[in-house]
C-alpha cells in the first residue's frame, strides 16, 4: 500500500470513502446532509494535508492532518481518517495512523489530539489505544448516536 498527497483527481474515490460515512452519522459531527462538494470541501480544506492509501490503483482510505489550534496551540496536530469498508480489518487504518504520527513529527508538531472520538466507535478507540493515545476527557452524552441514542465522546492525545 502507497500513501500519498490527495490531489483533485481522487476527488471522487475519496467521496466514495467519506460520504457514506458522513451518510451513516455513526462517527463523525458532520451533517448527515452535507452535500458531497461541502463534504470534499472540508475534507480538503486549504487549513489541512490530505492524504490517500491506495493499492493497485484503488483509494482504500484517506486522512488529513492540520493544526488542531492557532497561536500557542499550533505544536498540536489533528487528523480525521475513513477507510473503505471494503478494505477494514487489512490495516489501512493502522498504515494511515503510523504514516500520520511520522508526518505530523517531520512537520514538527509536538503532540497529536482528537477532539470528538465517538465512544461507541470502539474499534476506532482500541486502535488509537494501542497506538499510544490516552483518553484525557469525556464528554457525557455529546454525541447523538442514529440508533444507540445520546453516547459519551472522548478527547485522546498522545505526545509525539
Amino acid at each position: 500500500m502507497l500513501i500519498r498527497p490527495a490531489s483533485n483527481d481522487d476527488r471522487s474515490a475519496i467521496w466514495r470513502i467519506i460520504g457514506p460515512t458522513i451518510r451513516a452519522g455513526e462517527t463523525y459531527t458532520l451533517d448527515r446532509n452535507l452535500s458531497e462538494s461541502d463534504a470534499l470541501d472540508y475534507w480538503m480544506s486549504p487549513d489541512r494535508e490530505t492524504f490517500v492509501v491506495e493499492e493497485n490503483g484503488l483509494i482504500l482510505g484517506t486522512y488529513y492532518i492540520r493544526a488542531n489550534r492557532t497561536g500557542g496551540g499550533q505544536h498540536v496536530c489533528n487528523c480525521g481518517y475513513m477507510t473503505d469498508p471494503t478494505a477494514s480489518g487489512r490495516g489501512v487504518a493502522r498504515q494511515m495512523h503510523e504514516h500520520s504520527l511520522a508526518h505530523a513529527r517531520a512537520k514538527g508538531f509536538r503532540a497529536m489530539q482528537f477532539n470528538f472520538v465517538v465512544s461507541s466507535n470502539e474499534r476506532a478507540v482500541r486502535l488509537w489505544q494501542s497506538l499510544g493515545f490516552e483518553i484525557v476527557g469525556r464528554l457525557p452524552e455529546a454525541f447523538l448516536h442514529p440508533s444507540l441514542g445520546y453516547v459519551d465522546a472522548f478527547v485522546m492525545f498522545r505526545k509525539l
